[in-house]
């Protein structure tokens, strides 16, 4: 059996780790949602929701992935107990990786766009609707968007293509690296804009009635959905790096450090947003609406903006590629690890297979417009709801009884995985709590979110 490659450091699994956890999530979603709940208050909520709830669900994905040596497709294989069928979720995270990808390249497509559109000068001189029409523009417009999809498609797999150590570690660290670089000019750009207080005392300094002002369920319920799904996890987009280390380190200190690194990139992108949108007196709004028509708006205002317009959305650009490259990585293993491929086989068979998949989410904005699903939205939204709903909840729920049970991997096999190694262990005494309590909050974030879809 062919050696499976290994990370040439480890601080090159961390940062793809981390770059597979910080996506457009930690940069759209997380300063929405922080406006819309109560500002610094919900930020602390949130923190306690990440350690409690993200946690303990990554070390598990690392350690399942590091003791089996292979892909969520067929880690689960090869850690059952004999005669049991925790093997047939290989086939749910597989799924997830697929479905995630068949929306996330289109996304990733429009930030590269609107970075050449930043850069280029096509904002300059637009007024608020003339900026709102190029993003409607854009949306209308299949041939434009498959032309980014598939750059962003043909360069994450070239990366791939060059294997782990020579292109997904390299490129990974090299574009990590830039990410936190961008967003500390970005920062400090905005931080220093006259009428720039407002923003950082509503986003730093806690007001617990703000809180309350939004319902204390609420905001509960709001900062465990971002912990949760802040980090990818369920899916196996994560445990794939636990198979490519070694056991030098114990895998509660690694997820430490991964989860550490995400949460900063979602708080300074709170630091980037808040207080450029007090000083210019906008509103964070939801999802694109803020990114792609109030900022864009926004540094037509600023002094300099053209070139910190573009530094933000390469800095986008950054976000959305190292997850995309991280899961490329695990979508190409599968075939690895399922079939024997070779990895140029496996990058040139998905490389179509991702290019044709994602052409439903692309012609959902225009050719296919009419198509909407109630409750959910168009073929976007469909996606999205079946990953961020179903997959990864469900998928965090089996990686949960299948450490903790004596029907599946078990609680002993876990923990000497998991704490092979130097650094901080996995408390022993979280039995209960992990085994009882947490599949509980999954199940309960489960419910709830369907719920609040289908009641709303």
């Amino acid at each position: 059996m062919k050696e499976r490659e290994r990370f040439a450091s480890r601080l090159g699994f961390i940062l793809i780790s981390a770059g597979c956890a910080i996506g457009l999530g930690n940069v759209w979603r997380f300063p929405y949602i922080t406006g819309k709940y109560g500002g610094a208050a919900f930020v602390l909520v949130y923190l306690f929701f990440l350690l409690v709830l993200g946690l303990p669900i990554m070390v598990m994905e690392f350690s399942v992935g590091r003791a089996s040596q292979q892909s969520a497709a067929r880690s689960f294989n090869v850690l059952e107990p004999k005669g049991t069928k925790w093997h047939w979720y290989g086939y749910g995270a597989m799924a997830g990786n697929y479905l995630l990808m068949m929306f996330y390249t289109t996304v990733g497509g429009w930030m590269l766009s609107y970075f050449f559109k930043m850069a280029t000068g096509q904002f300059t001189g637009l007024d608020a609707a003339g900026v709102g029409d190029v993003f409607y523009g854009m949306l209308a417009s299949p041939g434009p968007m498959t032309f980014w999809m598939v750059v962003v498609v043909l360069a994450c797999f070239a990366v791939c293509s060059r294997g782990l150590r020579g292109g997904v570690e390299k490129v990974s660290k090299v574009m990590m690296t830039c990410l936190l670089l961008v967003m500390v000019v970005l920062v400090v750009r905005s931080v220093t804009l006259p009428g720039a207080g407002d923003g950082l005392r509503f986003y730093l300094m806690p007001d617990f009635g703000k809180m309350m002002e939004a319902g204390a369920f609420e905001v509960v319920f709001a900062a465990m959905g971002q912990a949760f799904f802040t980090l990818s996890l369920g899916i196996g987009a994560i445990a794939i790096f636990g198979s490519y280390i070694g056991r030098s380190r114990s895998l509660m200190g690694e997820a430490v450090s991964v989860t550490c690194l995400d949460t900063f990139v979602a708080i300074m992108a709170g630091l980037i947003i808040f207080p450029a949108c007090s000083a210019f007196g906008v509103s964070p709004g939801e999802g694109p609406g803020l990114v792609f028509v109030t900022l864009p708006n926004l540094f037509n205002a600023m002094p300099g903006g053209r070139f910190f317009g573009s530094l933000f959305f390469i800095f986008m650009s950054f976000a959305a590629l190292t997850t995309i490259i991280a899961v490329f990585e695990n979508i190409i293993s599968f075939a690895i690890d399922l079939w024997g491929w070779s990895r140029k086989k496996a990058v040139c068979v998905n490389l179509v297979a991702i290019i044709v998949l994602s052409m439903p989410c692309i012609l959902g904005f225009n050719v296919w417009s009419g198509l909407s699903i109630p409750q959910i939205g168009n073929i976007q939204d469909l996606e999205d709801f079946i990953v961020s709903n179903n997959l990864l909840p469900l998928g965090s729920l089996i990686y949960l009884l299948f450490c903790t049970s004596r029907y599946g991997w078990g609680w002993n096999n876990f923990l000497e995985e998991a704490n092979a190694g130097e650094g901080i262990k996995f408390p022993r005494g979280l039995r209960v709590y992990v085994s009882y309590i947490l599949p509980a909050i999954v199940l309960f974030i489960l419910i709830v979110g369907y719920v609040q879809k289908f009641t709303a």
